[in-house]
């Protein structure tokens, strides 16, 4: 059976007949009368099969055309090139951003026939979609990992945080990292704190929605984040996604300042006590600056990497009856940081405060954040936070309690253990983790008008 770009059949020898590749524009007609134009797209050996060509349309959504032996295939016009890409091969002495694909949603693609999404087979295959980004720059793509964000690991942060560091240390103008979005905001603040004096950007993107769905983001942000990697003028790990519904502009935001706050909306993460860095325009290629800078752009600055992080740290919730044998388990099993994500002001049940005094006796740093999420902690209001400072936990300021846990982790993992230099560092600033003045906008308000 001759296999042709995934189609088998007389649909493979009617596309050869009108010599039709993927990312070629075709125009099928039917003999019903119907006619679809638009971008012949490839599809999965699996279901090649079934007599269906997969169109990407001109608004942006893709379909499958079920076709017969006596339907025309008619070649409209051929493809654009692909990215310019270096592969394997050495890397060039001109300008060039490095993508690193990691897995998530960005990395897959769906088969219109079953509606299963699949992971890519190959990390080339994001460009297939997204040829203008050749315009952008000379692009260095590779995989790295592929895992779903939420199966990935301080490990792997470890892995991840190297292989970036290589990138840069190789000449990338900056490096963009392809990653599922549940779990992203965990790994942009790891790549925060793991490469120290970044000299140019580390840029997180994701999609809600495979890179072939209807009314994908996934070109859109991933041609933000190239822009962002190539202009940016601030040099930090920052997550680049949708800012609206539409595709009017991405926002740049913190990676440790950030969290997914919607389930599916494309404009899903926001910044949390903190504004974007700023606004892309991918139409125009601007880059807005709108908020504040923590590092600048610098390619002459060294860069040093301390990529390990301590995987015996855990991250409690509290709630009304939290018991304090969960903190006496995480103690006598020898847990090395607990992060405890408190009510308010950084609040927890009294009675687990002894189980925390006995933590810290332990040595194990007890680091208070709060799930209210915006706001900061504070434990000299009430009498249950001065307790708590009593027993020697260290509150986080207006960390996000994700934001704590990789802190803590990496201060563990490769500064120290020492509690009173672990309570220091984590009251220090480090990658701008903490923004001590607070101002109305930074809260989301809903509005009647």
């Amino acid at each position: 059976m001759e296999i042709y770009h995934g189609y088998t059949g007389f649909v493979a020898f009617k596309l050869k007949e009108a010599n039709a590749e993927p990312g070629d524009v075709i125009r099928v007609e039917n003999p019903n009368g119907e006619s679809f134009t638009g971008v012949l797209m490839p599809k999965q050996l699996l279901y090649s099969d079934k007599p269906v060509i997969v169109l990407k349309l001109s608004n942006g959504y893709n379909i499958g055309v079920k076709i017969d032996p006596n339907t025309r295939v008619l070649l409209v016009s051929k493809k654009r090139e692909l990215p310019r890409t270096i592969g394997s091969q050495p890397l060039p002495k001109k300008p060039f951003v490095s993508i690193l694909a990691t897995g998530g949603t960005i990395a897959s693609k769906v088969d219109y026939v079953t509606g299963a999404v699949t992971p890519l087979i190959d990390p080339h295959e994001l460009l297939e979609w997204a040829p203008e980004l050749g315009d952008v720059g000379f692009l260095n793509v590779r995989e790295v990992m592929k895992k779903f964000s939420e199966d990935i690991t301080p490990s792997d942060w470890e892995k991840l945080s190297l292989e970036v560091y290589r990138e840069i240390t190789s000449g990338a103008e900056g490096v963009v990292v392809a990653h599922g979005t549940d779990m992203m905001s965990y790994s942009a603040a790891a790549l925060a704190f793991s490469i120290i004096g970044k000299p140019v950007p580390i840029v997180f993107v994701g999609s809600q929605r495979s890179s072939d769905r209807p009314s994908s983001d996934s070109f859109f942000n991933l041609y933000s984040a190239v822009l962002t990697a190539f202009k940016a003028s601030f040099a930090e790990s920052v997550i680049v996604m949708h800012g609206d519904s539409s595709d009017s502009y991405a926002v740049v935001l913190r990676g440790v300042k950030a969290r997914k706050m919607h389930t599916s909306r494309r404009d899903a993460f926001q910044p949390v006590n903190d504004k974007p860095i700023a606004i892309v325009y991918p139409y125009s290629r601007e880059i807005r600056i709108v908020g504040r800078v923590f590092e600048k752009r610098d390619p002459g600055r060294e860069a040093s990497l301390r990529n390990k992080f301590d995987d015996k740290v855990a991250i409690v919730k509290a709630y009304p009856g939290l018991q304090e044998e969960i903190i006496n388990f995480l103690v006598d099993k020898k847990f090395s940081g607990i992060v405890i994500e408190g009510s308010g002001l950084g609040h927890v049940p009294n009675s687990l405060i002894d189980s925390l005094k006995r933590a810290v006796e332990n040595e194990i740093p007890v680091v208070i954040t709060s799930q209210c999420l915006f706001g900061r902690v504070n434990l000299n209001v009430y009498s249950t936070g001065r307790r708590l400072l009593e027993a020697g936990v260290i509150p986080a300021s207006d960390m996000l309690p994700e934001t704590a846990y990789v802190k803590l982790s990496w201060i563990l993992g490769s500064v120290t253990k020492n509690l009173s230099e672990v309570r220091e560092l984590m009251l220090t600033n480090i990658a701008g983790e903490i923004n001590e003045r607070h101002t109305l906008e930074l809260f989301p308000r809903w509005s009647h008008e």
